[in-house]
Formats: C-alpha cells, sequence, structure tokens
C-alpha cells in the first residue's frame, strides 16, 4: 500500500485475524467467542471489521444500540448479534431484524415481553444481564425469583444466555474483588436455573479476563479492545497488532521567530527559531485539545515531533525543527509506532477513548492481504 495523500486511518484485516486467533487459542475448544463492534467497531469500521470476524468463525457479534446491529444486518451479517444496552422504543426493529436484547431490568423485562407477544414471537432469545459490582447496569441477585415467575413458563421469549461484567480484570491488584464476582456469577446462575427449569449459557470474561481468568470462561467469553490490539497490559500487547493506523500529510511548512507564536490563543510561543508543519486534522476528527502544547508527539520520517499550540477543529500544529521534511509528507499520529495506547497515555487517556473518537469524516483505507 503506497503513501497517503490525505488523513486515512488504515485499518489492518490480517492484524484483526492475528489477534482473533491470539485470544481464541487461550479457549478451551468448545468456548464460543463473541466479538464486540460497538462504536463503529471501536473506531474502525464496524460493517468490515464484522464480515471479517464472521469469515473467520465468530460465533457471537455484539453492538451497543440497536441501529448499529441494523447497520451490520444491512451489510450481510448473520451471526447472532447481542444488543447490549437496547432501548425499548426500538424493540420493534429489534425483532424484525432480529437482533437479541440484553434484558437489564425489571422494566426492561416487561415491555419486551409486550413487545415479543405483540410480534408473535415464540422463544425469542433473550440474555439476562446481572450486575455483579461493576454498579452500571444489570438484575440483581434478589431479583432472581421474578425473573423465574416471569420467564419460566413463559412461551414468547426465553433466555438464551446468563452474563455479567467483570470490573477491573485487567488489575490483578484487584483479583480478589474478581474472585468475588465470579463466585457471585456462579452462585446466581446456580439459583436461576432451579427457578427457570432450564440452563443459559453464561459468559463473564472480556479481553482481559480471557488473559487472566481463563478458569472463568464458561460456555463463552467476549472480546472487544483484544481484538483491535490492546491487552490492557504490555506483555499482552507486545503480541497483539493494532488494528487502526492514524496517518496523515504535512499541509504546510513555515518558518517562526522568537516571539511569534501558533494557533489559537497564542498558546505556544517561540523561545527561538523553530519550523512548524500544519497537518489537516483536528479534534474535529477525533484529536482532542488534551494532545496539544507539547502533551503528544506524531511521526515526522521516524522522528518524534510535538504537537505545539491548540488542536484547532480541522488542524494540529507541530514542532519539526530539524527533521528533513517537506509538503505532502506523510506523518503517522499512532499505528504501531506510537501505539494508540502510548499516545493516548501522553494525554492521560486511555486506547479506548482515543480509537473510539476517530471521526466518521476521516477516510478508511482497509489492509487485507
Amino acid at each position: 500500500m503506497g503513501k497517503v495523500q490525505e488523513t486515512v486511518l488504515e485499518i489492518d484485516l490480517d492484524a484483526l485475524e492475528h489477534n482473533y486467533w491470539f485470544l481464541r487459542n487461550r479457549l478451551q475448544p468448545t468456548t464460543y467467542f463473541l466479538g464486540v463492534v460497538k462504536a463503529f467497531a471501536y473506531g474502525s469500521d464496524a460493517e468490515r471489521i464484522a464480515l471479517k470476524l464472521q469469515d473467520l468463525g465468530v460465533d457471537y457479534l455484539a453492538v451497543a444500540y440497536v441501529q448499529e446491529g441494523v447497520a451490520l444486518r444491512d451489510a450481510g451479517v448473520t451471526k447472532p448479534i447481542l444488543v447490549l444496552h437496547p432501548q425499548s422504543v426500538n424493540f420493534d426493529t429489534l425483532i424484525t431484524r432480529c437482533l437479541e436484547p440484553s434484558i437489564y431490568s425489571r422494566h426492561m423485562l416487561t415491555t419486551f415481553l409486550d413487545a415479543a407477544k405483540k410480534h408473535d414471537q415464540r422463544n425469542y432469545p433473550i440474555h439476562l444481564k446481572f450486575n455483579t459490582g461493576l454498579n452500571r447496569l444489570g438484575f440483581l441477585e434478589k431479583d432472581i425469583e421474578y425473573l423465574g415467575e416471569q420467564l419460566k413458563t413463559n412461551k414468547n421469549v426465553r433466555a438464551v444466555s446468563l452474563f455479567s461484567h467483570l470490573a477491573a480484570s485487567e488489575d490483578l491488584r484487584e483479583l480478589p474483588f474478581t474472585k468475588g464476582q465470579i463466585s457471585t456469577f456462579k452462585r446466581i446462575g446456580t439459583v436461576l436455573d432451579s427457578k427457570l427449569g432450564y440452563s443459559p449459557f453464561r459468559h463473564l470474561l472480556n479481553t482481559s479476563g480471557i488473559i487472566n481468568y481463563p478458569d472463568a470462561q464458561f460456555q463463552m467469553v467476549r472480546s472487544g479492545i483484544g481484538l483491535y490490539g490492546f491487552g490492557n497490559e504490555a506483555q499482552v500487547d507486545a503480541r497483539l497488532r493494532p488494528v487502526a493506523s492514524l496517518k496523515t500529510i504535512i499541509s504546510q511548512i513555515h518558518q517562526i521567530g522568537p516571539g511569534e507564536s501558533v494557533g489559537y490563543n497564542r498558546a505556544f510561543v517561540a523561545a527561538e527559531r523553530c519550523t512548524i508543519a500544519t497537518l489537516p486534522l483536528g479534534h474535529a476528527d477525533g484529536i482532542g485539545r488534551i494532545y496539544g502544547n507539547g502533551s503528544s508527539y506524531v511521526l515526522v520520517h521516524d522522528q518524534k515531533a510535538f504537537i505545539v499550540g491548540n488542536v484547532c477543529m480541522d488542524m494540529i500544529m507541530i514542532n519539526v525543527t530539524g527533521i528533513e521534511c517537506k509538503e505532502g509528507d506523510e506523518v503517522t499520529i499512532f499505528g504501531k509506532n506510537p501505539t494508540a495506547e502510548a499516545f493516548a497515555a501522553r494525554a492521560n487517556t486511555i486506547s479506548y477513548e482515543l480509537l473510539t473518537g476517530i471521526s466518521q469524516r476521516v477516510k478508511r483505507r482497509f489492509l487485507d492481504n
């Protein structure tokens, strides 16, 4: 693939395949694998990523909202799609597009039961989300009796899975807390089975859970950030491959003298003569103001060039003093070096936020050998 001529997010589908097999090979052969493709597949391209995962043999996919699942269906995805945070106003669409809802509260359950009955569904698959310590979404243990009463004899829906979410699986200092979540989840499952009269399959582990708690893989695991090249710890990151690389070009180069300033609010004032390059991307593209004023750098011909001044909506300026470069030259914002994790860390944030924030106006280019 040639050099870029504009701002481009390169999406390496071969890297995705590598990451998928790295994670899948850590599982028992019978364990299902769910690929999380919410938020435009962590800022890349949900349709292409989902279709690639489908070709690789993924068992389930997951999105956050119904409209994300609809887009995947329109793109030709046929695998089961779990909607992690559905809204009841979209239940009719969810059913007609064969999406599977996470049901996490009494209100959601009663509303969905009504929708399933209205659509004359029989054994429509639902997934019961339990809160075991993250305190974000989910039923509590005290709701098990209620769930049994509502679902045991209901013919319109069937609970196909029981799941929860670990709060700190990447942090081994929180090992006792995580083990407590696992124990709670097991206890909930045992009691729920007795109330339902059947046994939904279980899933609890996220990417870091797959790495750190393989004994708790149950019947399925869910991976999001790991598929895109990050495992929340350096040793794992070294064995994964970043899927997304953000590249751009130099639009203009200019010289400024001592006392001259760059950008809005004169946030950068030169102490000596220096060379400044302007790049055609900014906070509207996902490179927020937190990356400005020398906190982060990009690579120009493999040399570090720090961002100077305030990030603008459509432009950033970098200090290329001492770097041989010209207008039109390629610039790497993040990719293999610096990685999205490393770039984000310089601004005290995380790869998730950086990746999912890349604007849809940035052109996507796919690498697939």
